[in-house]
């Protein structure tokens, strides 16, 4: 996850490091980034699109949503990707969280013809709501903070083409209870994040989630897609950081 490096490395520079390490893939970097990363033989494993904060729960962000969903797409299918995240946005005052459900759903269902033609699939990422220490560990006020409502969604939506983005830190802070969630939502999960909990940062001695069971629970699931790295690093070594953690993760 490209972002997560960004006070070390430019993307293409990180990408070196990645091929190195034996990673096949990459996400989170600038689009102008990709015809080099694809150049060096990895994979773009998503492609961003609208932002977490300004979602279809929101009507006032109908249209840049749909039209932000629709551009991804089109990236995607050009580079050969299968995955464009999206949100469900923020809350905001006087909202109404049935109509809001509603509105998510609806929205996504206007872009899911264009997807479904393009062989790409919409993932919605649960994010915690918890965490307020940092700006990209916890997310106060998100709407879908709740894995398990983020599932309801996804099946009103109704559609192969969207499904959860399974963010393990995110679901180790709001719902916990990791595998028995992956064993029961194994059908619906599009794509899988990584981080250490607490702090999201390096999956190492000093947090909760034990990562190789979880990992083997995956591949029981039959999953065959992307996991991505996701964590912020603070060891004083970030590529070691990151070879750490494709190894915790190789089983």
């Amino acid at each position: 996850m490209g972002w997560c490096f960004n006070d070390h490395f430019e993307a293409v520079e990180l990408a070196h490091h990645c091929k190195e390490i034996g990673l096949v893939a990459m996400e989170g970097i600038p689009r102008e980034a990709y015809p080099e990363v694809k150049k060096l033989g990895l994979d773009i494993s998503l492609v961003s699109s609208h932002g977490f904060a300004k979602g279809p729960c929101n009507p006032d962000y109908h249209d840049e949503v749909v039209s932000k969903l629709s551009e991804a797409i089109e990236v995607a299918e050009q580079v050969n990707c299968k995955s464009v995240i999206t949100f469900t946005g923020m809350r905001y005052d006087g909202m109404d969280e049935e109509e809001a459900g509603k509105r998510c759903v609806e929205t996504w269902k206007e872009v899911l013809p264009q997807a479904e033609k393009a062989g790409v699939t919409l993932v919605l990422e649960h994010l915690n709501s918890r965490d307020d220490s940092h700006p990209m560990k916890g997310h106060p006020g998100y709407f879908g903070d709740d894995v398990d409502h983020c599932i309801d969604l996804i099946r009103e939506v109704d559609s192969p083409n969207f499904k959860l983005l399974f963010d393990i830190y995110h679901v180790s802070v709001m719902n916990g209870d990791i595998i028995r969630r992956i064993r029961q939502y194994k059908d619906l999960i599009g794509h899988y994040h990584t981080a250490g909990n607490p702090g999201r940062a390096e999956m190492d001695e000093t947090q909760e989630i034990n990562y190789p069971p979880i990992m083997r629970e995956i591949l029981a699931t039959g999953y065959e897609s992307f996991v991505a790295q996701e964590f912020i690093p603070e060891w004083e070594d970030p590529i070691l950081a990151l070879r750490h953690a494709a190894q915790l993760c190789d089983v």
